[in-house]
């Protein structure tokens, strides 16, 4: 574990932070790319980076302090304003919501967007999830399998040995950013298989993790990780069906 890389002037810089911080970049350089391949200005991935990271944190945070406000584990307004917090399922919400009307105020696609941001998006997320391995953030539940690993710095600590289940979370990412590069000319909605795959990916592990259930026994990450395939699904359905009946075909 390496929770903290550098405290220069005693100010800590957390590996978390930095992995952030590298996601975005990956993200920007993956979007830019996209942006080439689609004949539209690369440097407005920087514009849309902007939007993605202000709403995108900001959302992560205001999910994470009405989550734990809610369990009755933290106040609002010192989870709010803590290092310490981020939630993804806040950060796409808000983020998909910034981006959407960065792309209307600077006249930009919006679906030509959504698709550079689906193949950009598993990639920037996997090195958020290696940022929660590093500082032993998320993980999943004890076991006595030889892949288990201890976190006594962790967010709880633990010195039993658990799933380590950021990195089963990073290895799915970075599959489905494979798929989805793969199917960037194919797709008929590419953001709709996106979610689909995150939220299947998301289900899944959190069947390992040690959350409280919310709701028909599951936890809140299930049931937004079902509601991503559901929506997704019909989506992607509704773009192939018009796909489909336009004239062109």
């Amino acid at each position: 574990m390496y929770p903290v890389l550098w405290e220069p002037f005693g100010f800590a810089i957390s590996s978390f932070g930095v992995m952030v911080a590298i996601g975005f970049l990956v993200s920007d350089y993956v979007v830019a790319r996209r942006f080439r391949e689609m004949k539209l200005d690369p440097e407005l991935s920087s514009t849309i980076l902007i939007y993605a990271v202000v709403f995108g944190v900001l959302g992560s945070k205001l999910y994470y302090a009405i989550e734990f406000t809610l369990r009755g584990e933290a106040e609002f307004f010192p989870a709010l304003l803590s290092r310490a917090g981020m939630v993804w399922f806040g950060g796409l919400i808000l983020g998909t919501i910034g981006v959407t009307v960065g792309t209307w105020l600077h006249k930009i696609p919006t679906a030509s967007v959504a698709a550079a941001v689906a193949n950009a998006a598993p990639f920037g997320q996997a090195c958020g999830r290696i940022g929660c391995f590093l500082v032993g953030d998320d993980y999943g539940k004890p076991t006595d399998a030889w892949y288990g690993i201890a976190f006594p710095e962790g967010a709880p600590p633990t010195v039993v040995p658990v799933h380590p289940t950021q990195l089963y979370e990073t290895a799915w990412l970075i599959f489905i950013g494979i798929v989805l590069w793969r199917r960037r000319k194919a797709s008929p909605f590419l953001f709709a298989e996106y979610g689909v795959l995150a939220g299947v990916g998301r289900f899944a592990v959190e069947t390992l993790r040690v959350n409280p259930p919310m709701a028909f026994g599951l936890t809140g990450a299930q049931l937004i990780g079902i509601t991503m395939v559901v929506v997704g699904g019909a989506a992607w359905l509704y773009a192939r069906q018009r796909a489909h009946a336009s004239p062109d075909n």
